[in-house]
């Protein structure tokens, strides 16, 4: 391990910058989960399963909206690409807080649409500034501040709605985003290399080819001359020429993006229902605060290795030390049975947004970001509820038993998959990106 490497790295202005942004730009949505929640339990005195269908919503339209903003990114530049975000943010989130449950719906479907693509935003443009072993650091040092961002925005949320209002604690999260998209247009970090400062005069760079996506052209037509095998090959056609970047690495990559997510919102559900069950639930920050300070002990440390680690690796590990969180007696072993599978968070989450950077060419990296975060947050969407209906059934052991199973068997086997099917190098890089110093 070399921890220099996080000195030498947070020694670039650009990266510190857009770092910091990143921490601004998300942390108003950490805190809407809970005020959506409460707002809709209290406000609107509305149940549980009302509440949770608004998340939900919300969940969905950004599932559906990353790969769009992603791709609007790539296409006419940050600036013009956060326009609607910026406007849909403001007047979305203020005028939400005063409609009934049905129309709130609605509006928490066009706000999750329009959400500010801070996570795809940053991690792309930390892939342009950074290259080589020194990207694996950026990606590890933006998910430490990720978690330190959800470890304090839900507390400002219940601090707002229960001691304020939620209707004016939403509406400061729509000023908030909006401000945060604002500033991101003002200091517009680069998405390609030929907007570096010191960088070299850009080049045209393909788009990757047959080559680039491990395949040769034969290997489209390689199927036996049958109804089906003609329409398997006209369908890989298709979607050759809709995504053109899409390559089996990469969706081997997203697979664990979900099933990460999965175990991650599963967790959370089996937290709070084995300290609700106990009648403990004013302890759960406790084990929150557990669970969030392992992964970034374990970002810091996955930040100075050496060599990467297979982020299906890392899930499996996640997956099966999660398993343990079900046999929990009581708040203080719970809360350090978290800290293990806690440990692999970050660096899966890490090691996957690296290896979406390195297969995917600049031109179509903001796309793959946002399907990247559309696997994470499908993951978390589908966690929640696997986890709920065997905590219904079983109890709360059962609900870190479904997520740990279907995580680990996910890493497993994508595990077992890298060594087999085409293999795609890495995606070509800009002449003279990943210089020391040149974005300083």
């Amino acid at each position: 391990m070399n921890f220099a490497v996080y000195r030498d790295l947070l020694r670039i202005r650009s990266v510190r910058t857009l770092l910091i942004v990143g921490m601004i730009a998300r942390f108003p949505h950490s805190a809407a989960g809970v005020l959506l929640t409460l707002h809709v339990v209290q406000t609107l005195e509305r149940g549980y399963a009302e509440a949770g269908a608004v998340a939900a919503v919300v969940t969905i339209g950004i599932a559906v909206g990353a790969p769009w903003r992603g791709r609007r990114i790539d296409d006419v530049g940050l600036r013009r690409a956060l326009i609607p975000s910026v406007v849909a943010e403001a007047v979305i989130w203020s005028v939400a807080p005063h409609l009934s449950y049905q129309w709130l719906l609605v509006a928490a479907l066009v706000g999750g649409l329009f959400t500010l693509p801070a996570f795809s935003v940053i991690r792309q443009a930390l892939g342009v500034l950074v290259d080589g072993d020194r990207r694996r650091t950026a990606f590890t040092l933006d998910a430490i501040s990720t978690e330190v961002v959800f470890m304090a925005g839900p507390a400002v949320g219940v601090v707002l709605a229960t001691q304020v209002s939620s209707v004016l604690g939403l509406t400061l999260v729509g000023i908030a985003a909006a401000s945060a998209g604002l500033f991101l247009m003002v200091i517009n970090p680069p998405t390609r290399s030929e907007q570096l400062r010191d960088s070299a005069p850009a080049h045209a760079v393909p788009a990757p080819g047959p080559a680039v996506l491990g395949e040769a052209p034969a290997d489209l037509v390689g199927y036996p001359d049958t109804t089906a095998g003609r329409g398997l090959s006209l369908l890989r056609r298709g979607v050759r020429r809709a995504f053109p970047w899409l390559t089996p690495p990469l969706v081997l990559v997203m697979v664990i993006a979900a099933g990460a997510g999965l175990v991650l919102s599963g967790s959370e559900v089996g937290i709070v229902a084995a300290l609700e069950l106990a009648g403990k639930e004013g302890q759960l920050g406790l084990v929150f605060v557990a669970w969030c300070a392992a992964s970034v002990v374990g970002g810091i440390l996955y930040g100075a290795l050496h060599r990467p680690v297979p982020p299906s690796l890392l899930l499996l590990g996640m997956g099966l030390l999660t398993l343990p969180m079900g046999f929990a007696q009581d708040t203080l072993s719970l809360a350090l049975l978290s800290i293990p599978p806690g440990l692999l968070c970050a660096p899966v989450l890490s090691a996957a947004s690296e290896k979406v950077a390195d297969l995917v060419a600049e031109d179509r990296r903001g796309e793959a970001m946002g399907w990247y975060g559309s696997a994470l947050t499908s993951g978390v969407a589908l966690g929640a509820p696997i986890a709920g209906l065997l905590i219904d059934a079983t109890g709360p052991w059962g609900g870190f038993t479904a997520v740990s199973v279907v995580s680990a068997a996910i890493g497993a086997v994508g595990y077992l998959a890298r060594g087999r099917g085409p293999r795609s190098p890495a995606a070509p890089e800009q002449p003279g990106s990943g210089l020391p110093g040149r974005a300083s």
